[in-house]
């Protein structure tokens, strides 16, 4: 049987691949997954051949297909390097890697589990040359920033990250410590695994083996007498009670959450165990976030939309002068690979506990009327957010209508 074809060969040859040695196939996959900007990389067993694919901007692309043989030969050189158990194919295992390529330092996780095919690898790449991202990189406005700002310069207090799996909280919270760590304050960090290593951060990682999780770490952190505490994610009633209970006690911490939304992490917090009334008295506010890819500034297509004046009217009140006057979609060069996007941004529901959210808070209300109430103090929902994206060229509708779920776009009957 024919191998399936590889995608875009003609931007990357990987034909060279198979008469490789495993050492110069890997380094060879690095840096081409490197100089992608991918976020990961993955040798998947498919029974008949293995599959060489990266995670790039959010999307999968296939890099080539490998024998069996070879796909097997890769994977145990990644886990020599990270130090795992070459030999133990039928566990799930954990490793790290630090490779000095020609022209950057990668930061690798490494993470490897049994299918029904044989062993995949999955590799998180950060490259050390980008560094970590500032507070105005992450794609907030000038308004959304400064409200991230005056929450974190707060001495106390509890400021939640909510968003789904890969949507970039990590990234916002250590954006956060970076704007915190100025060396006026003991900042701890409790986190599965340590993501970036932060000079000055005092950094504990958790340790499933040794029965160490987050509630048992988080309470021998608080005896450490820190200013700033980080918790990589409340995901037990142990931690959120302890959480809150540090805020209260005049910590700020700083958390993560699977929430949709930002008036929803309150009811999601409380379905954990947290006590409404301790929470309302500590809650500094949430940031949920998703991410979108933005349109390569070098090929994206301009539309008229005259036909339809009010495609921006929701948002008039949020636009700048010149905003709003065309739709953008994605082209395609070689500046981009020829898919229309170069890169990712974040977007962001910023909501602010005032008196008023914090009353609704301590008596249960659902997450509705939180949001309406945020709403009347300022918060900008996902549906108006996006709509601002587009009316600036930042991103396209399709990218908005392909990451947002439809019911918070207000798409749903």
């Amino acid at each position: 049987m024919s191998e399936p074809p590889i995608d875009r060969s003609d931007e990357f040859h990987l034909k060279e691949l198979v008469k490789m040695q495993a050492e110069e196939a890997v380094t060879t996959l690095l840096e081409r997954a490197a100089e992608l900007r991918s976020s990961d990389l993955f040798i998947l067993s498919e029974g008949r051949y293995a599959t060489i694919a990266v995670r790039r901007l959010g999307t999968v692309e296939k890099l080539a297909v490998v024998s069996v043989e070879q796909g097997r030969q890769l994977i145990s050189h990644i886990k020599a390097n990270a130090r795992m158990d070459i030999a133990e194919r039928r566990r799930p295992m954990d490793g790290r890697w630090i490779q000095d390529l020609s022209t950057r330092r990668l930061d690798m996780r490494v993470s490897t589990v049994p299918t029904l095919h044989g062993e995949d690898l999955t590799l998180r790449l950060w490259d050390h040359s980008l560094g970590l991202l500032s507070l105005d990189q992450l794609g907030m406005s000038k308004t959304e920033i400064n409200t991230l700002m005056y929450m974190l310069h707060h001495p106390a207090g509890l400021l939640l990250v909510t968003g789904p799996t890969g949507t970039g909280k990590t990234t916002t919270l250590y954006a956060s410590l970076k704007h915190l760590n100025d060396g006026t304050r003991k900042i701890n960090t409790l986190e599965d695994p340590i993501e970036y290593a932060l000079e000055g951060v005092r950094q504990s990682q958790t340790n499933a083996k040794l029965g160490l999780d987050f509630p048992e770490l988080l309470r021998s952190v608080l005896r450490q007498a820190p200013d700033v505490i980080m918790v990589g994610e409340i995901r037990d009633k142990d931690t959120a009670s302890t959480a809150v209970r540090a805020s209260n006690s005049g910590h700020l911490v700083l958390a993560t959450l699977h929430s949709p939304t930002a008036a929803g992490a309150v009811q999601s917090l409380v379905a954990l165990g947290a006590h409404p009334y301790f929470l309302s008295g500590c809650l500094l506010g949430v940031v949920a976030q998703r991410l979108v890819r933005t349109l390569c500034p070098k090929c994206r297509v301009r539309y008229d939309f005259s036909e339809s004046p009010d495609t921006f009217r929701d948002i008039d009140d949020l636009l700048e002068p010149g905003e709003g006057t065309a739709i953008y979609g994605p082209g395609g060069c070689e500046e981009c690979y020829q898919v229309g996007y170069s890169a990712r941004t974040g977007l962001f529901e910023i909501l602010t506990v005032n008196q008023e959210i914090r009353r609704l808070v301590s008596r249960g209300a659902p997450s509705h009327e939180i949001e309406q109430a945020g709403i009347r103090s300022g918060l900008v929902v996902f549906r108006r957010g996006a709509l601002l994206k587009v009316a600036r060229g930042i991103t396209s509708t399709e990218e908005i209508l392909r990451d947002v779920p439809a019911e918070q776009l207000g798409l749903e009957d």
